[in-house]
């Protein structure tokens, strides 16, 4: 009898519910620590998967190499995004343009009218990754961003030394339909952007991703994405935002100013 009231005891609701909770409360210890004791790896295979982008968009990744090492030939500058000059007011290599672009003491509203690419707000100040062959800038790697279908697109554009060109364009951070939106991944797309001209005879950002197929010779134009149309006009949209002159326009211009003077 003693022994069936014990083992009924052991049953109880309130036992039940204390086995439950201290089960959940190990777990969530867990859960916890490892994810406190995880983060610094998080945070550094981040930081090595932008390098890379960085890198191949540069044309300068290959594989089984060091990327910090190859990583320390390309030097971070920060841009005030109005003047397009160089500034020292934050360290360009740790400088974190989302969270500035948060801050109201480091940042400003887009006016409506030229916020094609729907990011609201910006940084007054962004990075830029540059490329030298000894003293002369060969490229700049600009990182842009902007509103796809489904999500915000983070991706890095890089731009010849004469501040016209692409050289290369590529996403690390999107979460574009499968199957269709996700087409800007696809190497072949990519390499469309090579040598596309930003801006027309007039100097306004110019780059169009069409539908269907751009026409043959085009200095401007890439192939629409086949049941992606409003992910390739934001990718469109992004573009020309970023490079015209309320984002990276102003940095553009010196570098061409500086190429021309040195032809």
């Amino acid at each position: 009898m003693a022994d069936e009231q014990a083992g009924r005891s052991r049953d109880s609701i309130a036992n039940t519910l204390i086995v439950a909770i201290s089960v959940a409360l190990v777990c969530s210890i867990l859960v916890s620590a490892s994810a406190v004791v995880l983060r610094p790896l998080q945070l550094e295979n981040q930081d090595l998967f932008r390098k890379r982008i960085v890198l191949e968009v540069a044309g300068l990744y290959e594989p089984g190499i060091d990327i910090n090492t190859r990583f320390s030939a390309i030097e971070p500058r920060l841009i005030d995004l109005e003047t397009g000059a160089y500034s020292d007011a934050a360290d360009a290599a740790t400088f974190d343009v989302l969270a500035a672009s948060n801050d109201p003491d480091m940042s400003i509203d887009i006016p409506p009218e030229l916020d094609i690419a729907n990011i609201r707000r910006r940084s007054t100040l962004a990075p830029v990754y540059v490329v030298r062959d000894g003293d002369r800038v060969e490229q700049v790697i600009l990182p842009v961003h902007g509103a796809g279908l489904w999500s915000t697109m983070y991706g890095y554009l890089s731009v010849e030394r004469d501040g016209r060109t692409v050289r290369g364009l590529q996403f690390y951070e999107h979460a574009e339909t499968a199957g269709l939106g996700d087409q800007v991944d696809r190497p072949d797309w990519r390499a469309q952007w090579q040598g596309l001209l930003l801006f027309d005879a007039d100097g306004n950002p110019a780059v169009e991703v069409v539908r269907g197929q751009a026409p043959e010779g085009s200095p401007h134009a890439v192939d629409g994405l086949s049941g992606a149309t409003l992910t390739g006009r934001g990718v469109m949209d992004l573009v020309r935002y970023w490079t015209g002159p309320h984002a990276f326009g102003p940095y553009l211009a010196r570098l061409a100013r500086e190429a021309d003077r040195n032809e």
